[in-house]
């Protein structure tokens, strides 16, 4: 049974049980929890909260929805099946599309018990109270912001529902999901702290500047650019918190610069008792990795900047396809490790990465010694692209690469970036606003040319391209990207055709460039996701999206 079919009867589990076991004195048991005797203490109440923020989102879901778009590519196996989805051969029963679904009902579940139990608790601290009610209100709206992403009509349900309600539910419009979410963002900014408002020991809490940061992403995937600004200018302005850009590009995703000013809104993670260990099958096969399951493609390698700014084919680029990597964005080094890199490993040591084929140093008897392992190989554990991701490595990872590191949903950088955007297709991008956005975020990446820095005189068209851009190359591997080109509504244009990798193959195909992947996206029907086949087979009413 699917966990959204399985809600009114969750009553079952480990916070409640059915009362009809229980006598007219109504007598409870000790030994088991019960709705009447769980509630007793703001601890249990915080424990119930607390679990809302363990589902709030997967970090295999973070890591691997950048293999749905064109910056990576899932090579083996279809893991969290972005393989299918890239490739356009799915169906309603393919297990992410049903996976999802039931992974955002059942943190809305949470949500909800929480919600309806959390005033039992008698002498509460009613401040606190309010707030953590404003902090399950803000998970239960990223849950409906993250279906309506994908399925687009889903099923708004405000309170935990019975089980026959569960079977004859039908879809809510779109339109008023959204305005939902909205609604309920726009009152707990009300309620939340500022984030310097928080003790340490609750850092990583919901804020309001989150509260606002997640409301002006909803309302920049629906291009509402002037409620985008007045959001994104509410933030700027430092008056709903102190936010800005953390000075290292790189260090911003090290452990040690956890919780900075930039963080707006992350998952939250403790080594030993929350953690994952994805790096183990994304680091380079020197590095200690087991093998490599998601690589960068080419065409995120090409969308990096020459140092002076430039796109590769621009003209005055100073790009040399024979030397690719040189004289480059500086946050293409941060994110990707590619031909001739360096790596650190956890012990320390420093490793060369070799992936051009036959290029690691042999001895006299042609013997690489293990340093040909990241060497390019078709169908071998290397990369299959030539390219490995490097943000987001953790130095301090246990066996197998198992880390606690944060990971990052909404950033400062991101709030720049949103205005930035709206400011251009409202006709309003100048040099001030470029100084304050894309100016601001190349000078903290490195840039030192002033033709990288200063404002470019190309048009609203050619500021819309250059802005779209700087935002896949700010945010690459941070779950961004396969919702940008679907809102932009330019996925049919790059997720068809081959995805590249380096230049490791017969120069009379695609110039050499390897192909790893052809990808097929249908605009009639691939903009959203289907309804899960098993929820419309237990419930008829469900409606389905069109074309499926």
């Amino acid at each position: 049974m699917n966990r959204f079919s399985q809600f009114a009867i969750y009553l079952l589990g480990a916070l409640t049980v059915s009362l009809s076991a229980c006598n007219d004195l109504e007598v409870y048991p000790e030994s088991r929890f019960t709705e009447a005797n769980y509630w007793t203490t703001t601890e249990k109440a915080m424990s119930v909260l607390n679990t809302a923020y363990s589902q709030m989102y997967r970090s295999d879901y973070y890591f691997y929805n950048e293999g749905m778009s064109d910056n990576a590519y899932n090579g083996r196996g279809d893991q969290n099946g972005v393989a299918s989805l890239a490739a356009g051969t799915y169906d309603p029963s393919l297990s992410r599309i049903i996976d999802e679904w039931g992974y955002h009902y059942s943190g809305i579940k949470t949500c909800h018990i929480f919600l309806e139990n959390v005033d039992r608790v008698e002498g509460m601290d009613p401040t606190l109270k309010e707030r953590m009610k404003a902090e399950a209100r803000f998970i239960r709206a990223f849950h409906y912001f993250q279906l309506l992403t994908w399925y687009g009509d889903v099923p708004l349900i405000e309170r935990d529902p019975t089980v026959e309600e569960v079977r004859t539910v039908q879809r809510t419009p779109r339109a008023q999901v959204l305005e939902f979410v909205l609604n309920e963002l726009t009152q707990v900014e009300g309620v939340l702290p500022i984030n310097t408002a928080y003790a340490a020991a609750d850092r990583g809490r919901i804020t309001k500047g989150a509260a606002i940061a997640l409301r002006a992403r909803a309302l920049l995937y629906e291009g509402r650019w002037q409620e985008v600004v007045t959001a994104c200018e509410s933030l700027m302005s430092n008056a709903n918190g102190t936010y800005s850009l953390f000075p290292s590009y790189q260090g911003l995703f090290l452990p040690a610069n956890e919780n900075n000013n930039e963080v707006i809104l992350d998952l939250q993670y403790v080594p030993q008792h929350r953690a994952y260990n994805h790096y183990f099958d994304m680091a380079p096969i020197i590095a200690g990795a087991r093998l490599n399951n998601l690589a960068p493609t080419q065409e995120l390698v090409d969308s990096y900047l020459t140092e002076n700014g430039k796109m590769i084919g621009e003209s005055g680029s100073g790009y040399d396809e024979t030397n690719p990597y040189s004289k480059r964005d500086p946050r293409l080094d941060a994110t990707i490790a590619y031909h001739n890199s360096t790596w650190t490993k956890l012990d320390g040591s420093v490793v060369t990465i070799y992936t051009r084929p036959g290029s690691a140093p042999r001895d006299a008897n042609g013997d690489a010694k293990g340093l040909d392992v990241d060497e390019y190989r078709p169908g071998g554990v290397s990369s299959p692209t030539g390219y490995y991701f490097r943000k987001y490595y953790d130095r301090s990872s246990g066996p197998n690469f198992l880390s606690g590191l944060n990971l990052i949903l909404i950033r400062y950088a991101d709030v720049l970036l949103m205005y930035a955007e709206a400011k251009n297709e409202l006709g309003q991008m100048n040099e001030n606003v470029w100084s304050q956005t894309i100016g601001a975020i190349r000078s903290r990446a490195g840039f030192t040319d002033p033709g990288a820095l200063g404002y470019p005189a190309v048009g609203q068209d050619g500021l819309r391209g250059i802005i779209r851009n700087e935002r896949r190359i700010e945010l690459a591997f941070e779950n961004t990207r396969i919702f940008d080109i679907r809102r932009w509504r330019i996925a049919e244009q790059v997720l068809n055709g081959w995805a590249h990798g380096a230049r490791y193959g017969s120069p009379s195909v695609d110039n050499g460039y390897i192909r790893v992947n052809q990808r097929s996206f249908d605009p009639s029907r691939h903009y959203l996701w289907p309804i899960p086949r098993n929820e419309r087979a237990l419930n008829p009413n469900l409606s389905q999206n069109p074309n499926w």
